[in-house]
């Protein structure tokens, strides 16, 4: 029998053990989604998303900067409901592609929300970003500055363009490095060495509009230290209209996870940095990605096979087609039978790729796991979608939206005939 055991916040909030020791998210049984829907499946608690974007505003107005700009970075989780929630929401959109920038406009954010990012921006992605009037373009590199002038200047373009132009700090915030990004050696934006003369460039070229200047540190930060020391930085090339501090607040993924930074605290120390450094009254800007949806959405799966070895493996009808993170960074999970939460039995979950690296989590302890049990892991609400992918064949699953008890498919399961859907000849 499994233990008794209470949820850890990386669970959506408001989800419980029922009666008959079953896991509901969002009001909605998960073994029951599992029969309806299939598995794999992405499941969200809808209410989660809303809460957290409400607490992001909430914070914004309890430091003094009820303007404060939060911004949804939509590579987290690049659905069209999950960014049409955050667009009635009021938030603004980040977004790093033409592709993105189309799913954002699809979804409902004005243009005037939206802020066009990216290392390597196509002509046609600038040309799209002009186009339709976005909020800002933020400018990571000299020869991007030069095609953006290139092209207003062959357009005509009648409005100014406003940019942020984004520099390297040189912080590293204590995260995985290959989702570090404020270091010196970063491939993206400008050095601190280069930043004045970006900013000279900016200003002396007509039909652009200098908004301010954008730094990011990284994804998955646990400690605020950082984002204070990076506003500092950006304080340090002198007075700008306006600044984007980024995001990459951290959420809890297991149980284990110690305490982090309230969304409150988050908001509380990147406010009370700008103003320390003479940005109190210029509008401000924050991209929290993750920080707003991880911890809503939780994978399903069925348990296809189980062995022993060295270790008892517990295989599942997924894994790196809908979860890359744990492959492609170490990312940790912690994962349960859904109705025997809980238990004693030391098991490698593994997905059924032909690749002995996929593994979702190790070690977890379920209760004595057997073919056709329903595995949930949660904290799946930024990047498993995302980084969903056809390896073997695999179709994509459906995201499934639960709230007060009603499911509903926003994105419905992949066909295998859609696999060869875009073949030529």
């Amino acid at each position: 029998m499994a233990t008794r055991t209470a949820l850890s916040g990386a669970f959506p909030l408001g989800s419980r053990i029922d009666e008959q020791g079953r896991l509901e998210v969002g009001g909605c049984d998960v073994v029951e989604l599992a029969r309806e829907f299939g598995t794999p499946s992405y499941v969200v608690a809808e209410d989660d998303l809303r809460t957290r974007a409400r607490a992001f505003a909430a914070a914004a107005s309890a430091a003094g900067r009820p303007d404060l700009r939060v911004l949804f970075a939509s590579k987290a989780f690049p659905c069209t409901a999950v960014l049409a929630l955050f667009a009635e929401e009021g938030l603004w959109c980040d977004v790093a592609s033409a592709g993105e920038l189309h799913l954002a406009l699809g979804a409902g954010f004005p243009a005037e929300r939206i802020v066009v990012h990216g290392n390597a921006k196509s002509r046609a992605e600038l040309s799209a970003a002009l186009a339709h009037g976005v909020g800002a373009i933020v400018l990571d590199n000299l020869g991007e500055l030069e095609r953006l002038a290139a092209l207003l200047g062959a357009s005509g373009h009648a409005r100014e363009q406003p940019v942020l132009v984004r520099v390297t700090p040189d912080i590293r915030g204590e995260t995985h490095e290959k989702i570090s990004t404020g270091q010196a050696d970063s491939k993206f934006g400008f050095s601190m060495l280069d930043a004045p003369a970006a900013l000279a460039r900016v200003r002396e070229t007509p039909g652009l509009d200098l908004l301010g200047l954008h730094a990011h540190i990284g994804s998955q930060l646990t400690d605020l230290e950082p984002f204070r020391r990076a506003a500092a930085a950006l304080a340090a090339l002198g007075p700008v209209p306006a600044w984007d501090l980024g995001g990459g607040l951290g959420v809890r993924y297991t149980a284990e996870d110690p305490e982090l930074p309230s969304i409150e605290d988050y908001v509380a120390a990147v406010v009370g940095a700008a103003t320390e450094h003479g940005m109190g009254e210029a509008p401000l800007m924050i991209e929290p990605g993750r920080a707003l949806c991880a911890n809503a959405g939780v994978t399903i799966y069925a348990v296809e096979s189980v062995k022993d070895n060295v270790s008892h493996w517990v295989a599942v009808d997924g894994g790196m087609s809908d979860n890359l993170r744990p492959m492609l960074y170490g990312a940790r999970y912690e994962a349960h039978v859904a109705d025997r939460l809980g238990g004693a039995t030391e098991c490698v979950l593994a997905g059924k790729h032909c690749e002995s690296g996929d593994v979702i989590a190790r070690p977890v302890l379920l209760d004595d796991p057997r073919p056709g049990d329903v595995i949930v892991t949660p904290a799946t609400g930024a990047y498993g979608y995302a980084m969903a992918n056809n390896y073997n064949g695999v179709p994509r699953p459906p995201v499934i939206f639960c709230s007060d008890g009603d499911a509903r498919v926003v994105v419905r399961r992949e066909t295998v005939e859609e696999l060869t859907a875009r073949d030529v000849g």
